[in-house]
């Protein structure tokens, strides 16, 4: 590399005088590369000026002064690379333990809620695009439905077995908000699993007779559950609050 960006540590560090700071500073201003790199070794400085306050004892006289002395440039080197290489694996680290949530979600039983429309309730009547949601409900030919003659709420559930046990994903007509829901399934041995959740806004979803197209779309919610097929009685749609809006027979 350049030797404008090797004195990166030393700058962080204060120990340049002040021509080679001035110099620095300059390239600096057209450098993001050493601007990233000083924005993560600006601590160090600062840990060695507060070390100098440490009082020197027993076969260890004046510590604090020794370690807050002007480091060899060579020292400087180790130290820069030693904190670049740390930084480096902690990214590493994290973008790993990123990469494998993704693969459990991808592969396993998970939450996921997908809407037909946006997060505001607009008043255009434009067409809206179909959700990933929805074209994965349109691809399943098991679905199972059923209306609720009090809450009037239609619930159509489409299932689909997995290695991991069920994919379900929900078509929700006819509900008003605001609320806060839940899709439970319920086995036949009295369990109860929670396979997704999500939040109706106030204009609703899936209204025949709303004044906006987006509030007359249904609601698609995608989730998994580890039951079989075979394993599951019902499902549910609950509040938050308990309230049952639909039950559908599996």
């Amino acid at each position: 590399m350049p030797n404008e960006h090797e004195t990166v540590g030393a700058y962080a560090l204060g120990i340049l005088d002040d021509a080679e700071a001035t110099a620095f500073e300059a390239h600096l201003a057209t450098c993001e590369w050493c601007a990233q790199q000083l924005d993560e070794l600006a601590g160090m400085e600062p840990m060695l000026a507060a070390l100098a306050d440490l009082p020197g004892s027993g076969s260890t006289p004046a510590i604090g002064e020794s370690l807050s002395a002007k480091p060899r440039p060579r020292l400087v080197e180790k130290l820069v690379d030693e904190v670049a290489d740390r930084r480096a694996q902690k990214r590493r680290r994290s973008f790993y333990m990123v990469a494998a949530a993704g693969a459990l979600i991808i592969g396993g039983p998970f939450v996921a809620v997908a809407t037909s429309g946006g997060d505001s309730g607009g008043s255009g009547n434009r067409p809206l695009a179909a959700s990933p949601a929805k074209e994965a409900f349109d691809g399943i030919s098991d679905k199972i439905s059923a209306t609720d003659p009090t809450t009037k709420v239609t619930a159509t559930v489409a299932l689909q077995k997995k290695d991991w046990g069920t994919g379900v994903v929900t078509e929700i007509k006819n509900v008003k908000g605001p609320l806060k829901c839940a899709l439970v399934a319920v086995g036949k041995n009295g369990e109860r699993e929670t396979l997704s959740s999500w939040s109706v806004p106030e204009w609703g979803y899936g209204l025949p007779d709303a004044e906006t197209e987006k509030a007359k779309q249904p609601l698609y919610v995608q989730g998994g559950a580890a039951f079989d097929p075979n394993q599951i009685d019902h499902f549910e749609v609950v509040t938050f609050d308990g309230k049952r809006l639909v039950e559908v027979d599996a």
